[in-house]
């Protein structure tokens, strides 16, 4: 290859976008960013330090002292917060009401994505989130659009989650969805849209596997 390769997927909450990207990454021999679990693990540590997020200094402050990094063991991606492993409690529900008002912080928005673009200069990256060939990488060399019916989204996350969280019931993940969605799609730091030259890929019906042979008869060409 004679630079470096940038898939965009976007889409909404619960469509399945991180298991289409590692296991796309995996297939291309790619590094997977999950800019979703930046913005949870900020998310986190706001709510671990109780920062106001409409008080802006306390927002700068904390975003000073918020170091993340990505690592790989057993073939699975990991993050750390300030050296600290927490890829498990960014998935809990506390963190997942938090996360789309954290991320629509401008200040929070702005530092991510510095921290996103550093990663796809210097190397072949399969990167998923909710603007990522709008506002991260609006040149990347394609982006793929997911979506998926609500319901069948509340389903495979209540199924993700509920080990980790006896209490919830399916009810309450179908809310939490909706309204991340109505968050994401509304607000006013980079919504959630869809790029006008992305692919849009609907996997209601589809199976990891078959998701993953849409992408890649997407993506190969572009590797020589």
């Amino acid at each position: 290859m004679s630079k470096n390769i940038v898939v965009a997927i976007d889409g909404y909450s619960s469509c399945g976008k991180s298991t289409l990207a590692k296991a796309l990454a995996k297939k291309l021999h790619f590094i997977y960013v999950d800019s979703g679990a930046m913005y949870r693990a900020v998310a986190l540590y706001f709510l671990r330090n109780n920062i106001d997020v409409t008080n802006h200094d306390q927002i700068d402050e904390a975003l000073k002292n918020i170091h993340l990094n990505f690592h790989s063991r057993d073939y699975q991606t990991h993050i750390t917060l300030n050296g600290e492993e927490v890829s498990d409690e960014i998935r809990l529900m506390p963190v997942s009401d938090k996360v789309s008002e954290v991320s629509a912080i401008r200040e929070v928005r702005k530092e991510m994505v510095k921290q996103q673009q550093r990663m796809g200069h210097s190397k072949n990256i399969v990167m998923d989130g909710r603007d990522i060939g709008t506002t991260v990488f609006p040149d990347a060399d394609i982006k793929i659009f997911m979506t998926a019916d609500p319901k069948v989204r509340a389903e495979r996350r209540y199924k993700e989650i509920k080990d980790k969280n006896p209490e919830i019931t399916l009810e309450e993940v179908f809310e939490n969805i909706a309204h991340r969605d109505y968050q994401d799609t509304t607000r006013e730091e980079s919504p959630l849209v869809r790029a006008d030259d992305a692919i849009i890929l609907d996997n209601t019906n589809l199976t990891p596997q078959q998701q993953l042979d849409f992408a890649l008869e997407r993506v190969k060409p572009l590797i020589v």
